[in-house]
């Protein structure tokens, strides 16, 4: 008996994190925040993550509320006000502005945090050792520059392109198709692009099970540092490249 194919995944940060995302994205100032279009582009990844059956935390849905909510009041129309009046009318955008720079603050503090301890984490006390051991050790590869919103956005792209506007099917027979079966496609698939292989190219067969089954699958490779995702500018084509030993 098929049983429904449920992923909850633990690198999204929260939907204040998606939007910075956006804003930085789309170059977006924090301060005066074009609702109409964040509202949009939030949407997109919600639905996206839907399609993709990834179990959407209520958190990100309370966000889209109140992103809508705040694009209705902003469409009303102003009553007039008088000059002579100290009258103020309050931007609907205020609370989330604010959020949203309370957020950023403790996200750049964290990251510094971790730089800290990566660099600490660098430096050993132990005696001497000969230099060849280190001219003998593989450089370290970062895992790319890519976020799992960048994957959610190339994948969205592609699906409206490709126009799979059919919902996905809710349930997926493990007999039918694996995870770690897909990794293995996956990891030798890339292993033989020298030079890095499209993203897309990993999609090929439009089928709704092996979309959602590729996608988990490559988030699993890049965890295992196996993979990793690189994009040279903002909107252009994302390539995958294999992780060397």
């Amino acid at each position: 008996m098929n049983q429904a194919y449920e992923v909850k995944l633990d690198k999204f940060e929260g939907p204040l994190d998606l939007l910075l995302h956006l804003i930085n994205q789309y170059e977006i100032d924090i301060y005066d925040i074009p609702v109409a279009v964040i509202t949009e582009q939030y949407m997109n990844y919600i639905h996206t993550m839907q399609r993709l059956e990834l179990n959407v935390a209520s958190e990100y849905l309370v966000m889209a509320a109140t992103l809508v909510a705040i694009k209705s009041e902003m469409l009303l129309p102003k009553p007039d006000i008088v000059e002579d009046t100290e009258e103020y009318m309050e931007d609907p955008r205020t609370e989330l502005m604010e959020r949203l720079i309370e957020y950023r603050k403790y996200k750049e503090a964290a990251e510094k945090l971790r730089e800290r301890e990566e660099d600490l984490n660098q430096v050993h006390t132990r005696p001497p050792s000969s230099f060849e051991e280190l001219l003998n050790e593989p450089p370290t590869l970062t895992r790319g520059n890519i976020s799992v919103y960048d994957m959610l956005h190339a994948l969205g792209k592609m699906m409206e392109r490709k126009k799979w506007k059919e919902p996905l099917e809710t349930r997926i027979s493990k007999a039918e198709i694996s995870i770690e079966k897909r990794m293995e496609e996956i990891f030798e698939q890339v292993s033989r692009a020298k030079e890095g292989l499209l993203f897309y190219e990993l999609f090929s067969v439009p089928s709704n099970s092996a979309i959602v089954v590729t996608f988990m699958a490559l988030l699993e490779l890049m965890k295992d540092n196996k993979v990793y995702c690189n994009q040279e500018k903002h909107f252009e084509a994302l390539y995958v490249y294999h992780m060397e030993e």
